[in-house]
């Protein structure tokens, strides 16, 4: 398979391993740029142990509530570029979709009975067409959840790029806003250790015992070295390991077991999350239309 320069600088972008270390793992692996992260992860030379999701995509994702009936939304909406997504036009369509999932019983499980709901005697679909024909851009719904529930539930929007929710059995509103906006800022990928999948653990487990076996300790000590490592990275990848955002020095869990609450769950919406944008090449661009012209 010929390796690309942009597939090896896409995992130089990922990893943060030097471009020849990149090409030789992506020739190792015949191109597969995940088993290129784990392989360079492994060899010691990946300066990050998490992997960069491809956010392009623009948009806004957008938060609904009705307290009063115990309801919430989280929907994200994508346009072609920023410039769109700041258009009041844009805006409101979002606004109004949002509304639309929040009011509608019973609710909509997907996006296409989402957008065959009517407001104003026209579907979301039509509206989402006419706003299309009058931008002149794409703009497609691509996700959203409700969220119905007895328990506190608390949101943060930041800057529209991130929304987040979180639902809480116990403790205050004042909490669940401080938990949106620490699951904004922190991205942990589920609740507890006990949240995570086995083979994630098993994975994450068998590329730290292959750093720590390179650093020629004994077996015994590799054991604690993996036992160690595996702890602080459960740490930063779930809710209740992190370190609060307000105050560094108090854990998350210490947190809720102060203010006698539990998370029931959290949702955390970023603009474009795992979308990949084409990037257009100025330059090649130019000199393919030098070339038809010529």
């Amino acid at each position: 398979m010929t390796i690309t320069a942009g597939l090896v600088k896409e995992l130089r972008e990922r990893t943060g391993a030097g471009m020849m270390d990149c090409k030789r793992a992506l020739v190792e692996v015949d191109g597969d740029l995940e088993q290129g992260v784990e392989l360079l992860r492994k060899g010691g030379q990946a300066k990050a142990a998490k992997k960069a999701s491809r956010v392009a995509a623009e948009g806004l994702v957008v938060l609904a509530g009705d307290v009063s009936e115990g309801r919430h939304v989280i929907l994200e909406i994508n346009s072609e570029t920023d410039f769109v997504a700041k258009d009041v036009n844009f805006s409101r369509f979002a606004d109004t979709v949002a509304q639309a999932a929040l009011i509608h019983q019973p609710s909509p499980t997907n996006v296409e009975e989402l957008m065959a709901l009517e407001v104003d005697g026209k579907t979301l679909e039509k509206l989402r067409l006419e706003l299309v024909t009058k931008i002149g851009e794409n703009i497609s719904v691509r996700r959203f959840a409700i969220v119905d529930t007895d328990g506190l539930v608390g949101a943060y929007s930041h800057m529209g790029r991130i929304g987040v929710l979180v639902e809480l059995n116990g403790g205050t509103i004042e909490l669940a806003r401080d938990l949106a906006m620490q699951v904004a800022a922190r991205a942990p990928q589920c609740i507890s250790a006990d949240d995570m999948p086995q083979e994630e653990l098993a994975k994450e487990r068998e590329i730290l015992m292959a750093q720590a076996s390179g650093e020629g300790k004994p077996p015994a000590i590799v054991e604690k070295m993996v036992a160690g490592r595996l702890r602080k990275h459960l740490d930063e990848v779930t809710l209740l390991g992190q370190p609060f955002v307000k105050n560094p020095d108090q854990k998350v869990s210490d947190l809720l077991a102060e203010g006698e609450a539990t998370v029931v769950r959290f949702l955390r919406y970023e603009v474009g999350e795992g979308i990949e944008k084409k990037k257009d090449d100025f330059v090649q661009e130019v000199m393919a239309q030098a070339s038809q012209n010529g």
